[in-house]
């Protein structure tokens, strides 16, 4: 599984918080998991289509 999260569909901009973060939604156990980095790739990621994601900026 691949980890580049810029090409994440999921990765997206908060303009309010100008910072860019994954809007997956995880549960809390997922969470966990996520922040202890006890996956060596993360389970959610899904290429974004490049018109898609050009789209959303």
């Amino acid at each position: 599984m691949a980890t580049n999260c810029e090409e994440c569909v999921y990765y997206d901009y908060d303009a309010e918080a100008d910072v860019y973060s994954c809007t997956m939604d995880l549960d809390e156990d997922e969470m966990e998991r996520f922040l202890r980095s006890a996956n060596q790739a993360c389970p959610f990621y899904r290429r974004g289509d490049d018109y898609k994601t050009a789209g959303r900026q």
